[in-house]
């Protein structure tokens, strides 16, 4: 019958699945934080630079107020 296909798709799903779910955790051991930004491009390494020449931590969300007046 059709459900005799679940066990089989549960654990093609479980597997497919495991990669994406485990990189948190991965990110969390390797470099401290549970997300990873993508620095594939060259306009994302240059507003990573950015954040980190702003506030220190690119990871943390700022607004203009974080902006130095200068």
């Amino acid at each position: 019958m059709w459900f005799e296909i679940l066990p089989s798709a549960g654990i093609i799903f479980v597997a497919m699945a495991f990669p994406h779910f485990s990189a948190y955790i991965i990110n969390k051991v390797s470099i401290g934080n549970m997300y990873r930004r993508s620095l594939y491009e060259r306009r994302e390494r240059f507003q990573y630079l950015r954040d980190i020449r702003l506030t220190g931590n690119p990871y943390k969300v700022n607004s203009l107020e974080s902006i130095p007046d200068d």
